[in-house]
């Protein structure tokens, strides 16, 4: 291991990796393992897609790098092909390159077509560690460098296994989001732009927006003047079992960012809005001017990501593998007490340990050994301790099998049974 690089998140796992390939990652004592996060929660088609892998080679050799203020043909057809995926106000796409510079975007388009500067985020939220994306973020990441961007108001998590608003199994989440939006209304200055959401929360823990909030929320936010945008980072192209998440719902948002998963592994991210969205904030002389905007060889990837999703179905994959993953997750509960809830949908979903199911008190501690042994044994299963609660974050490749997904269980099992005995 190196003694030069900066740590960024705590400490590295013991293993140093070497190669990667489809479903799994290679250490560097040739030992082969299970990756069920996809590299960062973003390797949707596995690693060293033989499609992404030639696009890459024709594009580092041919066209790779530009000035900002040129286009190229990959981008005009990554563009073209990505909003000819989704609904027809969603049309003009600002590709970018991490998560977390699509959220800065999209707050600044939001603060300039609506002259407010006030963002609304869950408690719960990641949106990135950059000024106005760390601002908005609340599962972690916000102490020891001073204040974050004002005007920023939290609305609760709709949080149906640990929220004050479930009593007994009932959860009242309209009661919840009313409490919330009344609090936010007494915060206000009456500047309020936009309210930023992921349809499933992941750094937060995996948690799923109950049927009908994204639609409350919508009717919320225009009332009010704002926009509103989802944050599908991890949730877009397919790994819910939906294209994008909020097809669900049926609300379609005036932003939708798109990173992660969009690029399968390499950076590129799409913020994107309406045309009419577009025009104001251009005739306005917006600027969000970055050395790789619209750089051609991550659009041609994307492009080439959006073909395969559609082509190959994989949202449907994802949705039948998901089910097919959540029930052995769900017979694991039957069998390991510390096992509390099992939540999520698709190839994204949660695993919440707790040391009494009574209680839910969270049991962090165990989680951090059964991961850690899960490596040991051959598979990389992510475990989230932000918030106190330690809920593991399962999310394969949405290439894998059914038999990867039986070997990982397996581990798991193994794991929890050797780690996971409550003293």
């Amino acid at each position: 291991m190196s003694d030069h690089v900066f740590r960024y998140g705590g400490s590295f796992a013991d293993k140093q990796i070497v190669r990667a390939k489809g479903s799994y990652i290679y250490d560097s004592d040739g030992h082969e393992i299970l990756d069920f996060t996809s590299g960062q929660m973003s390797g949707i088609l596995g690693h060293g897609h033989p499609e992404i892998v030639s696009v890459v080679e024709d594009m580092a050799a041919n066209l790779d790098h530009l000035h900002s203020g040129f286009l190229s043909d990959p981008v005009v057809a990554f563009t073209d092909d990505l909003a000819a995926m989704l609904p027809d106000n969603l049309d003009r796409v600002l590709p970018l390159s991490t998560g977390g510079e699509s959220n800065e975007a999209a707050l600044r388009i939001a603060k300039t077509y609506t002259g407010g500067f006030e963002i609304v985020a869950f408690d719960r939220a990641w949106h990135g560690v950059t000024g106005g994306a760390a601002s908005t973020t609340y599962s972690g990441a916000r102490r020891g460098h001073g204040p974050t961007m004002p005007g920023v108001l939290t609305l609760p998590t709709p949080h149906a296994y640990r929220s004050p608003f479930n009593r007994d199994g009932d959860y009242d989440w309209r009661a919840e989001f009313e409490f919330g939006w009344d609090i936010i209304d007494r915060q206000s200055t009456g500047q309020l732009a936009a309210v930023i959401v992921e349809p499933i929360l992941s750094s937060g823990g995996i948690i799923e927006l109950p049927q009908g909030y994204l639609v409350a929320l919508k009717e919320k936010a225009h009332e009010r003047g704002m926009l509103l945008i989802f944050d599908e980072a991890q949730t877009g192209m397919g790994r819910t079992g939906n294209n994008f998440a909020f097809e669900r719902d049926g609300v379609v948002p005036d932003i939708l960012n798109l990173s992660k998963t969009l690029g399968a592994g390499l950076p590129l991210s799409a913020t994107i809005t309406s045309d009419e969205i577009e025009q104001d904030c251009n005739d306005k002389g917006f600027l969000f001017y970055t050395t790789h905007a619209a750089d051609p060889l991550p659009a041609a990837v994307g492009r080439k990501v959006v073909e395969i999703v559609q082509r190959d179905g994989l949202a449907e994959r994802a949705r039948e593998l998901g089910d097919h993953l959540k029930s052995h997750l769900l017979d694991l509960q039957q069998r390991h007490a510390i096992i509390g809830d099992v939540r999520g949908r698709g190839l994204l979903l949660g695993v919440e340990l707790v040391a009494d199911r009574q209680t839910k008190t969270p049991a962090s501690e165990i989680g951090g050994a059964v991961s850690e042994r899960c490596l040991e044994l051959g598979a990389c299963l992510n475990i989230s301790r932000r918030g106190m609660a330690g809920v593991f974050r399962i999310a394969p490749p949405l290439t894998t099998n059914r038999d990867e997904i039986d070997k990982a269980i397996a581990i798991f099992d193994q794991a929890l049974t050797e780690c996971g005995t409550i003293a």
